[in-house]
């Protein structure tokens, strides 16, 4: 499924974040994406099936297994954020499961275990916030160098 997105001012957004140092702009960056983000990971949280816990959550890193499914850009100039379940001891690794489904299972011996079926929960979050998180975005980012810059001319 292709989808276009037409984004206005973004040489304007690039010439000011360049006004930046470097790690201040990441730091720009990082702290507009997770505000702009967390709506969505609320959303999927709201669907996690039984749990109140907070299963799905925002990172700027994944794990090495979920390298090669994701696709970030790997250069020093790209700022990658993601929204998911983290696996491991403290995450949740059956997540993806659950969104996902699987397929019918059997053991060696032939005995069917059973299949789960998918019930997605990062796709609805995504589609219904998607369209006021990509629009605010660019004005968050816009205030948040505005403030920076202010800072920096304060010192």
């Amino acid at each position: 499924m292709s989808r276009s997105l037409k984004m206005t001012g973004g040489k304007e957004l690039e010439q000011l974040l360049a006004q930046l140092p470097t790690a201040t702009a990441k730091s720009v960056g990082r702290r507009v994406m997770k505000k702009r983000l967390k709506p969505v990971a609320d959303f999927a949280n709201a669907l996690w099936p039984g749990s109140s816990d907070d299963v799905f959550r925002i990172t700027s890193r994944v794990s090495r297994g979920q390298i090669a499914d994701s696709h970030m850009q790997r250069d020093s100039g790209t700022l990658n954020m993601f929204v998911g379940a983290p696996g491991g001891a403290l995450g949740t690794p059956e997540a993806h499961l659950i969104e996902f489904g699987t397929g019918p299972r059997y053991h060696e011996s032939g005995k069917y275990v059973g299949a789960v079926s998918a019930s997605p929960m990062l796709q609805p979050a995504w589609e219904a916030n998607r369209g006021t998180m990509l629009r605010a975005l660019g004005a968050d980012l816009f205030e948040e160098i505005q403030k920076s810059l202010a800072r920096r001319a304060a010192k």
